[in-house]
């Protein structure tokens, strides 16, 4: 990216950032006022004290009633300072948090209306590093920079205001020294801004590969896979520590720099200072004055550059939250029509195509009549395209061409949320969250009653294994189902379906984690369950699709025979084949 583009990018990103505080902007508007009381404050204290030292010069000159009055007059100032300033902290901090509050509901509301092929596509780490990490960076450091910014130029044009009426010679001698502090602080923000960049995103990779190793433990422990990934952790913390390391150094050069600088307009403030008071331009309180400002008007360059790190931080973080956010969402679906009452389960799919990688097709004219209340099972290699054709189903992916016809209507003219739900899913990866046993069943449909619950549980085989948890129904379940076996969470799933009651069923490997025993009673529920209603049925154990109406043998994204067991038998092709590959003599 050329340097015009970068700076084009950052001042895009602020600009996006400042407009999620306009909500806010009375607060802001507030911690200004604030902020510039706070500096009237500090900016008083000086000229009192000038006053004071000019009211004790000269051997029984001391004017004690005077300097008292206006050192309490500094003291009053300094209150008011440290009010306004708490103040301006509590309104600032305040619009922090309310923006990192509102930039993570639209990034994890965002995630909901992007396509899934972008969840499918990132890193889950990644993602939760830009929803956590990455906001908190541009809370910590853009924000708090932006009114930092604002209190150091009130800070800056006052001082510089009364440096030029105390003395313009002296005020000039400032003002010629003090920018040396910004070239070299924009110096240093050049090296440290690639740094912070590669920063961000090595952390989003470590986020990335601690969920895996935490979240897959029992596979990494299965096959010892724990070496090698405490080695590849190691390798991409090294790096996140050789980055950070560089981003903080060159950052860090920043502030020391200014300090030296601000050190020699202290110098050159008190040589020019005493040669004019030997003059007589000035009294030894201006003197005392005028330093007191030239410190405080270089003290907001200092401010700006300690922040340096923070403000890069932020703007890093910043671009991966909107890279989220300037996704696209999936296509608009304001004229779209919904289901009213239940579908009845006809489907015509006609010579649909559809690949998940342009140059890589996978399901190619692909056309298929299903008429109501047929059971339709699907079989195959792995990698032929079966959940590929229930994604397409639910509208979780588009096709690229052809027509999908729901009830003679194409599925693009229905809106996604009624044409997912006329189907129920149970699929081989069971899903379960932290809650009670009856609100995961009726996750689909909360309004259920216990005792809709119950008949779900009992019809799933599942009632009496529930019974027997500590607390029934009202057991809390932990993350992923991870106090249940794997056949125990998915008889939880099935009974999630038995109870939303849905006119279209697919099942992609529903019991495949179930015990044979136990599969033959689920399959008497599905039985009964796929009595007047359209089923898909995925599954790689033939045994379990042998009393299918339709059996769709696919290859290479194409369905290459169709027809009953029986008939599929009778062909001697490559349904035989896959059949008797699994009933075959060891």
């Amino acid at each position: 990216m050329k340097k015009t583009e970068k700076k084009t990018s950052a001042v895009k990103t602020i600009k996006r950032i400042i407009g999620y505080c306009k909500p806010y902007k009375l607060r802001l508007a507030a911690a200004m006022v604030f902020s510039v009381l706070y500096v009237a404050m500090n900016l008083t204290a000086p000229v009192l004290l000038g006053y004071a030292i000019d009211g004790a010069v000269g051997k029984g000159n001391v004017d004690f009633v005077s300097i008292a009055s206006l050192l309490l007059m500094v003291g009053v100032s300094a209150l008011c300072s440290a009010l306004f300033v708490w103040l301006m902290n509590l309104c600032t901090y305040s619009v922090t948090y309310l923006t990192a509050r509102d930039m993570r509901r639209d990034i994890y509301g965002k995630f909901g209306s992007v396509p899934l092929s972008v969840i499918d596509s990132s890193s889950h780490g990644d993602m939760l590093s830009r929803l956590i990490n990455d906001v908190d960076s541009v809370s910590d450091g853009l924000l708090h920079g932006i009114t930092q910014l604002f209190s150091g130029l009130v800070m800056i044009l006052s001082t510089l205001g009364f440096m030029l009426v105390i003395s313009p010679t002296i005020a000039l001698v400032v003002v010629v020294i003090t920018p040396l502090s910004m070239f070299v602080a924009a110096f240093i923000t050049r090296l440290s801004q690639k740094q912070f960049r590669e920063q961000s995103q090595t952390q989003g990779e470590l986020s990335s590969r601690i969920e895996e190793y935490i979240g897959r433990q029992k596979l990494v422990k299965a096959f010892s896979f724990e070496k090698s990934s405490i080695e590849s952790f190691e390798e991409i913390n090294e790096r996140l520590k050789v980055c950070g390391q560089k981003s903080q150094f060159y950052s860090s050069l920043a502030n020391p720099s200014t300090r030296f600088v601000n050190g020699l307009v202290t110098a050159a403030v008190c040589i020019v200072g005493s040669l004019s008071a030997m003059s007589g331009a000035i009294s030894v309180g201006q003197i005392a004055t005028f330093i007191t400002y030239a410190n405080q008007y270089t003290k907001p360059f200092n401010e700006v550059t300690g922040v340096i790190p923070q403000l890069q931080a932020a703007l890093a973080g910043a671009e991966r939250v909107f890279a989220v956010l300037d996704e696209q969402d999936e296509s608009s679906e304001d004229d779209c029509a919904v289901i009213e009452g239940k579908s009845s389960g006809s489907l015509d799919i006609s010579h649909v195509s559809f690949s998940y990688i342009p140059e890589r097709p996978l399901i190619t004219d692909f056309t298929l009549k299903v008429a109501p209340g047929r059971r339709v099972a699907i079989v195959g290699p792995t990698g032929c395209g079966k959940t590929t054709f229930i994604n397409l189903l639910m509208r979780f992916y588009d096709i690229n061409s052809g027509a999908i016809l729901l009830d003679g209507k194409s599925i693009f003219d229905i809106k996604r949320s009624s044409v997912r739900s006329q189907y129920g899913m149970v699929l081989q990866e069971s899903w379960l969250y932290n809650a009670s046993v009856r609100d995961n069943i009726a996750y689909g449909k909360p309004e259920a009653t216990l005792d809709e619950v119950i008949a779900a549980a009992r019809k799933a085989h599942i009632h009496h294994f529930i019974e027997r948890l500590p607390q029934g129904y009202d057991t809390i379940i932990s993350e992923q189902g991870g106090n249940l076996s794997q056949g125990q969470r998915q008889l939880l799933c099935i009974a999630r379906v038995m109870l939303c009651d849905p006119p279209m069923l697919i099942l992609d490997e529903a019991t495949s984690s179930i015990d044979t025993r136990t599969e033959i009673k689920i399959q008497r529920a599905f039985t009964e369950m796929m009595k007047g209603r359209t089923s898909f049925i995925v599954a790689h154990r033939l045994s379990t699709i042998k009393e299918a109406d339709i059996i769709l043998v696919m290859k290479n994204g194409n369905i290459i025979e169709q027809g009953s067991h029986d008939e599929l038998m009778a062909q001697n092709g490559f349904y035989r084949e896959l059949y008797s590959s699994q009933f075959a003599p060891s």
